[in-house]
């Protein structure tokens, strides 16, 4: 493998290290390189696009013997069992039948990781459902058409059903059904209340998760101490919420749980807390949901390119944009303007080391194209020139495109190997 610039050599365009890395040929996608953040890093794009694997040579090794049909019929019937939906299932069960006091950090975690799917969750921070999980006692009811709740019982707990319907009919006889991830029960509030209609189940095998009436008020009164609000001229710009990721203390910080789309974006060059390390990713991938226009983005990352403390911040964003998502910038116009605008400014700063991992990805990331361009007659010009050949011992690639001509219409850019 080629190796990288040496100024480059540490440099990690995520927060988590890759400890093993799957290179491919090149002539397979960039994509299938695998990392533990879910998204590859510009080195590892270096080293796949720079290196081919040859034909391995497999003459001399002892053959060895091939498994038995019995052996792989156990090993089919393993493989069916491991892909069962219901194991999840189990195993969340079994976390849910053990008593509040003797629930591991493991546990809670899977049951957080099943309970956040659920409405009756949906509005609430990440360390209030942890807190909720820690506490929920497991309850089942086998018959269909038993009452949980008579009219006018006083309310001790907040119920979520897990499995099962139940119905609630009120004194004025209307009824309402309730399935799976809706809720019923006690408010947030210590004071006395009592039920409003009567609940039985419509169907056997109910499963609730109950939550008493204190803990319930104690833990969602409480989350205003677990968040962090950011003002600007009074108004409420950015919501952060503390989270610890283990009970050790060491892995704690904040991180942003909503925000306007100005402060969204600002918070691309400011520090990421150690319990948010993949904001820029998460912010690439999702930005579409609440900006019209990704130049929204591009503008700001080219004025605070200008200045000095912030240019390898925004050189980190912008190199995984287009690593991970390069189709916003081959499919736009108004885009790809903006990464050669990009590519000027690392000339001008004489980042060679970025514009180089800048050059390989979008090599790496694109799709090859046929492009049509008609000349009225042989002595028209191209109105796109080209740079490379044998000669200069690399590719033709178009150095220049004229704004506005035929070739630019056709779809010709700067960058193109022909």
């Amino acid at each position: 493998y080629l190796q990288l610039p040496a100024d480059l050599t540490k440099m990690h365009l995520t927060d988590n290290p890759h400890p093993q890395v799957t290179h491919v040929p090149s002539s397979q996608s960039g994509c299938s390189i695998a990392s533990d953040s879910g998204s590859s890093s510009l080195s590892d794009i270096y080293q796949a696009t720079e290196s081919e694997m040859g034909d391995v040579d497999l003459t001399g090794l002892p053959e060895a013997p091939v498994d038995s049909e019995d052996e792989e019929e156990e090993e089919d019937e393993d493989i069916d069992r491991t892909s069962d939906p219901l194991l999840g299932r189990d195993v969340v069960r079994e976390c849910l039948e053990k008593e509040p006091a003797d629930k591991t950090d493991d546990d809670i975690e899977q049951l957080l990781e099943f309970m956040h799917q659920l409405p009756a969750f949906a509005n609430m921070t990440m360390s209030v459902r942890r807190e909720l999980c820690s506490v929920m006692i497991f309850e089942v009811v086998e018959q269909a058409g038993a009452i949980i709740l008579e009219d006018g019982q006083e309310l001790d707990s907040w119920y979520v059903i897990l499995n099962g319907t139940v119905e609630i009919t009120y004194p004025d006889g209307k009824s309402e059904s309730l399935c799976m991830g809706n809720s019923f029960g006690i408010t947030p509030s210590l004071d006395k209340q009592y039920m409003n209609g009567v609940v039985r189940t419509k169907v056997d095998d109910c499963q609730f998760v109950c939550i008493a009436q204190q803990d319930y008020w104690r833990i969602l009164n409480h989350v205003e101490k677990n968040t962090h609000k950011v003002e600007e001229e009074g108004e409420i710009v950015m919501v952060k919420e503390h989270r610890e990721l283990d009970r050790s203390g060491t892995r704690k910080g904040h991180i942003v749980i909503k925000a306007t789309p100005e402060r969204l974006i600002m918070h691309l060059i400011e520090e990421h807390s150690i319990v948010d390390p993949t904001y820029i990713e998460d912010f690439l991938l999702t930005y579409r949901t609440f900006l019209t226009s990704p130049l929204e983005v591009g503008n700001k990352l080219l004025e605070w390119f200008t200045v000095d403390s912030l240019r390898d911040k925004v050189t980190r964003v912008v190199l995984l944009w287009v690593n991970n998502h390069f189709n916003d910038f081959e499919g736009d116009p108004a885009m790809t303007r903006f990464l050669e605008e990009f590519e000027k400014h690392l000339e001008d700063t004489k980042m060679k080391g970025h514009l180089r991992l800048l050059n390989i990805a979008c090599a790496a990331k694109a799709k090859w194209r046929q492009i049509t361009l008609q000349k009225p007659s042989r002595d028209s010009p191209l109105f796109f020139s080209l740079l490379g050949g044998s000669d200069k011992g690399f590719g033709i690639f178009v150095e220049t495109v004229e704004m506005g001509s035929k070739a630019a219409e056709a779809g010709l850019k700067r960058g193109d190997q022909v």
